[in-house]
């Protein structure tokens, strides 16, 4: 389904690097500049830098690694300066192999969070919002549902969202959508992501705002999340290139302007700043390490 597709879909080749344990210690630091197509900006550069008080990480940005040794690569991330993590419904599940509670405890001991997590929420969501609220996340996020083929259909996405946000507000967590590329892409003259913002209770239905998804197609995604502020509480963060085909890459190596995105982000309500790297210019812990280089420049100090 196009869930497994979303989470597996650049799983090919995983078995050989499955083993693959990077040394945090001989990771090193990502490039200073980031921009766009048309600019170069740094944080430095701009009179009034964005501020975060801290950064996490998706763990599909691992998935070729984590499944050998969870806890190993866990460590490793919390090594290099990550306090959040966002999981994902891997052939393991959202913990791991863990139970909720253990996840939650070993956590703990890193001095880390776990915040939320991507997950097919069509299925058992009781018993998903209740082991969520266990394991002490904030948010469960669905992400990949595919283009939708009417305006109607998009409606009764809305609709589902809302059902399901009743279910985890119940449990006390709270429900979100993760969007792709395709929520931004005109249908009959409307955008899908506007209809889903329109159309969901706010008091019900949280969004998480991935840059690169929103950026691909060209939005103006500042005048967006201006627009919608305060139904965005998440975002993902992470770069890319458009030549010689569109992929993500290290965090300042692309095209994404960090440096104004961040700040606009976190004056308009978004609080939890989520890394993501679906595809590598080198090791997988290489681009991680550098990711977090990269945002420690944006984190608040004082």
């Amino acid at each position: 389904m196009a869930y497994d597709r979303r989470l597996f879909l650049k799983s090919a080749g995983a078995a050989a690097a499955g083993s693959l344990i990077w040394s945090v210690s001989s990771c090193g630091g990502a490039g200073q500049k980031t921009g766009s197509a048309d600019s170069t900006v740094t944080a430095e550069s701009i009179s009034t830098p964005p501020s975060i008080p801290e950064f996490g990480l998706q763990l599909y940005s691992v998935r070729d690694i984590i499944g050998s040794d969870p806890k190993g690569v866990l460590k490793q991330i919390a090594d290099l300066g990550y306090k959040k993590v966002e999981s994902y419904q891997g052939d393991k599940g959202i913990f791991w192999g863990l139970s909720p509670k253990d996840f939650k405890t070993y956590m703990d001991e890193l001095g880390m969070t776990i915040v939320s997590s991507h997950a097919d929420t069509t299925k058992d969501m009781e018993k998903m919002a209740a082991e969520a609220a266990e394991a002490g996340l904030t948010y469960l996020l669905q992400p990949y549902i595919g283009p939708q083929k009417t305006i109607d259909e998009w409606k009764k996405r809305a609709d589902e969202f809302n059902k399901r946000g009743e279910i985890c507000k119940k449990a006390g967590v709270k429900f979100g959508y993760h969007n792709h590329d395709y929520s931004f892409k005109p249908l009959d003259g409307q955008i899908p992501q506007e209809i889903l913002l329109d159309n969901t209770d706010k008091s019900l239905v949280v969004f998480e705002l991935d840059l690169m998804w929103i950026e691909v197609p060209k939005v103006d995604t500042s005048a967006h999340i201006k627009k919608y502020a305060g139904r965005y509480e998440l975002c993902h963060i992470k770069d890319f290139v458009r030549e010689p085909k569109i992929e993500s890459t290290d965090l300042g190596k692309g095209l994404v302007d960090y440096a104004s995105l961040l700040k606009i982000a976190s004056d308009n309500g978004i609080t939890q700043f989520i890394v993501e790297q679906e595809d590598y210019p080198g090791p997988v812990m290489q681009s991680i390490s550098n990711d977090a280089d990269y945002m420690k420049k944006f984190v608040f100090k004082g």
